[in-house]
């Protein structure tokens, strides 16, 4: 069974960006590069929701992209990526392809495939979803050191509570700190786990 981890971005307030979808507070410091290389190296299949996808799209094919971290464009282009929209037709960035429909269902088929691990990027109301449906295997949180006035927040619109199980920490010396946890095992009495 294939693993689901949801990789977010927070601000030490709980949003994982500004009202208008700005991301920029966000640290990127050589250590949370290293720590991204490694987790591409791992040859995820990377998912986003559309909104993502299009701020994806708009830097990584890019020259300057592949000038600025050329390690983490190729990793990023080469990577097979799946984009969750009923709005998108068609999928520019090389190696993509577009779900629409019932993504739980499609999430839940790919899990109970052999093959690479999911990584879940960005993409603040698929990963409600996936929550709420059990999907997420482990969350990594990047907490950065900044609070911004108004924004989207991490489970936004959750409407049932999502017990988490901290499973360790890393601090940055940028101030960043890197949670990781797990759904706690209280969460899923009636499957067993």
């Amino acid at each position: 069974m294939r693993k689901l981890t949801s990789f977010q971005f927070l601000t030490l307030n709980g949003f994982f960006s500004d009202a208008t979808g700005n991301t920029s507070w966000s640290s990127q410091g050589d250590e949370q590069r290293d720590f991204a290389l490694d987790k591409m190296e791992a040859e995820h299949i990377l998912l986003f929701g559309r909104k993502t996808y299009e701020h994806m799209i708009n830097w990584w094919p890019t020259e300057a992209a592949r000038k600025a971290d050329p390690e983490m464009a190729a990793g990023m282009n080469n990577a097979e990526k799946i984009v969750f929209s009923n709005k998108l037709k068609k999928a520019e960035w090389q190696n993509t392809r577009i779900v629409s429909g019932d993504i739980i269902e499609e999430v839940r088929r790919l899990k109970n495939t052999p093959g690479k691990n999911l990584a879940l990027l960005g993409s603040g109301s698929i990963l409600t979803q996936f929550a709420e449906n059990h999907l997420i295997d482990e969350l990594e949180l990047m907490m950065n050191p900044i609070a911004i006035g108004d924004g989207h927040t991490l489970f936004g619109g959750l409407k049932k509570e999502i017990p988490l199980q901290l499973l360790s920490t890393k601090a940055f010396h940028n101030g960043v700190v890197l949670l990781k946890y797990i759904p706690a095992k209280l969460h899923y009495p009636e499957e067993g786990r």
